[in-house]
């Protein structure tokens, strides 16, 4: 789905891109020296289910936000750590220094730097950034590519993959509430393939055309945001499980194809 963008942003849109790329290079330079270190400080942010937050989510934000105080001062942010900041230009930055803190503490390479752009409509710009790799996944504004060292390629959901052939993806296989276990089941009993834990790598898996669809719950809006704008600009669709707007998170589904996102849907709702 191809995002109406406001001129503003249009007219923007370079040092939009700058501003993130300079971002996500400094959250890279934050978090790599912490990534599989030993003695890494770790709270647990909701006693009753852990939930951590590292020295290297909070550093990384700090890094970002600095970032947007040189280059971007007018816009608003919101970020998972340190909540939001007003602003005067109408766009608000949506921040998740680490999307996969428990795999970052795992020394897994799911985790990522997510990056999105509101406009108050929608977003029509993200990253997602795995510093470890150097796979920087960039959706919106013309942009669908992958950048690594080796170079860059264009970002391209597959098609022509019915349900039964296609892969599913979520991070936990616990999915959210009782009934939302359930329904996500009724889809993983009728993919070829269900696989767990990738957090917000299982987007950029699904925008590079290798996996077909991530269905998830109990999101909030930085989880989602920079994932749903590299989706939506590699061609797939990102809705809620009712097909409504998933730019505030809650239930989210991302599919490669229109008939794989109706399909899924049908069982979602039972």
């Amino acid at each position: 789905m191809q995002h109406a963008l406001p001129i503003d942003v249009q007219t923007d849109a370079p040092q939009i891109i700058r501003t993130a790329h300079c971002m996500a290079d400094a959250a890279r330079a934050a978090i790599l020296p912490l990534f599989r270190q030993a003695g890494l400080m770790t709270e647990n942010k909701r006693p009753e289910d852990f939930d951590p937050v590292t020295e290297a989510d909070r550093a990384a934000e700090q890094a970002m936000r600095a970032v947007l105080a040189r280059m971007r001062p007018q816009d608003a942010i919101l970020g998972e750590e340190f909540g939001s900041q007003p602003g005067t230009s109408g766009l608000t930055w949506i921040l998740d220094p680490i999307d996969g803190t428990r795999a970052f503490l795992c020394g897994a390479a799911s985790w990522g730097v997510l990056i999105g752009l509101s406009d108050g409509l929608g977003v029509p710009y993200g990253l997602i950034d795995q510093p470890y790799t150097g796979e920087r996944f960039e959706g919106g504004l013309g942009q669908a590519v992958l950048t690594t060292a080796q170079g860059t390629r264009r970002l391209r959901v597959r098609t022509g993959v019915t349900l039964d052939q296609a892969t599913l993806l979520t991070t936990f296989p616990e999915i959210g509430s009782p009934d939302e276990g359930a329904a996500f089941r009724r889809v993983a009993d009728r993919v070829r393939l269900t696989r767990y834990g990738l957090d917000c790598y299982a987007y950029a898996l699904l925008a590079l055309g290798q996996i077909d669809l991530v269905i998830e719950a109990g999101l909030q809006s930085y989880d989602i945001a920079g994932p749903l704008a590299v989706v939506e600009a590699a061609g797939g669709i990102v809705t809620d499980w009712q097909g409504g707007p998933a730019a505030q998170g809650g239930q989210v589904i991302a599919a490669a194809s229109r008939d794989l996102h109706a399909a899924a849907l049908a069982l979602l709702n039972g």
